[in-house]
């Protein structure tokens, strides 16, 4: 259907150039006609002109007359909103097909960045039932917050959570972290992981071979479209490595700074009372006997 549109604009345009005595001229539309071609209302088809989605008519006096092209684009438009994409998107996407990108090419390159990266599967569970895993941590605040970072999904008196984030959440619960300071943590942690993100999307975009920023040429696209593809696996294993090293770093400097913490002398417990001569929080005599022996 995509190609159809090329073909279709072509004949339009060669349309234009054919005299009364060329070969028959394609078959046109009024605009109740090709809404009812389209399967739209004529209200629609107007409001699409009106966002720009389709070019304007030939004029004959105060009639518009509509070609195949328009047909075929209206069709593309049907298509792309049943794949989900808004009218902004689609505006864009015809956009860039008039500057000379392949409509084809260009939703194979955003199939091939926006696939999910995630593999986790959502299971349904109650309020009720999550809450009690939670150790009845589970307000009204933390419910809202968990379902404003993405975290579980509201469907009534149930929600949709990952179940491998469950089970992490829970086992931090039942070690004694509050649920709104792993909240904490998880909102700063998302906001690192969408800055990774960017970073690694950034780099795909604007240093591959023979590119350094600015838009692609058209026979670029669908070369993107395959690198981002081959370099899934490759970003995911990159960052595994990373957080571990990141992991070893910082477990060393974190358990350097707990040990200093303990060995402070305001740190210390305040023990026994002194004895006569005795400083506070020194042993005493007999715990250096208990110690010796």
């Amino acid at each position: 259907m995509l190609a159809q549109v090329d073909a279709a604009e072509g004949a339009a345009r060669s349309h234009a150039d054919r005299g009364a005595g060329g070969a028959p001229a394609a078959r046109e539309y009024r605009i109740g006609e090709l809404a009812r071609e389209a399967g739209i209302t004529v209200r629609t088809l107007r409001y699409y002109r009106e966002r720009r989605l389709l070019p304007p008519p030939r004029r004959e006096g105060r009639i518009g007359w509509y070609s195949q092209a328009h047909l075929e684009r209206l069709r593309v438009i049907g298509q792309l909103l049943g794949r989900g994409h808004t009218l902004g998107g689609i505006g864009e996407l015809l956009s860039a097909w008039e500057q000379g990108y392949d409509l084809a090419d260009l939703i194979g390159f955003e199939r091939a960045m926006t696939a999910p990266w995630s593999d986790e599967v959502s299971v349904p569970v109650t309020v009720a039932d999550l809450s009690a895993l939670l150790g009845g941590q589970l307000t009204e605040e933390v419910l809202d917050e968990a379902v404003r970072l993405g975290y579980l999904d509201v469907d009534g008196d149930r929600v949709h959570v990952s179940g491998r984030l469950l089970d992490t959440v829970t086992v931090l619960v039942r070690e004694g972290i509050p649920l709104p300071a792993i909240l904490s943590a998880a909102r700063e942690v998302q906001a690192g992981l969408d800055t990774i993100a960017s970073l690694f999307l950034d780099l795909v975009l604007t240093q591959v071979p023979g590119r350094r920023g600015g838009a692609p040429p058209p026979d670029e696209i669908t070369r993107q479209a395959q690198a981002f593809e081959r370099l899934r696996p490759i970003a995911r294993a990159a960052l595994d490595a990373d957080f571990g090293r990141a992991m070893d770093r910082r477990a060393r400097v974190t358990y350097g700074e707990f040990i200093r913490q303990l060995a402070a002398p305001d740190h210390r417990s305040a023990g026994p009372p002194a004895g006569p001569g005795q400083a506070a929080g020194e042993p005493g005599p007999s715990s250096l006997r208990a110690a010796a022996e």
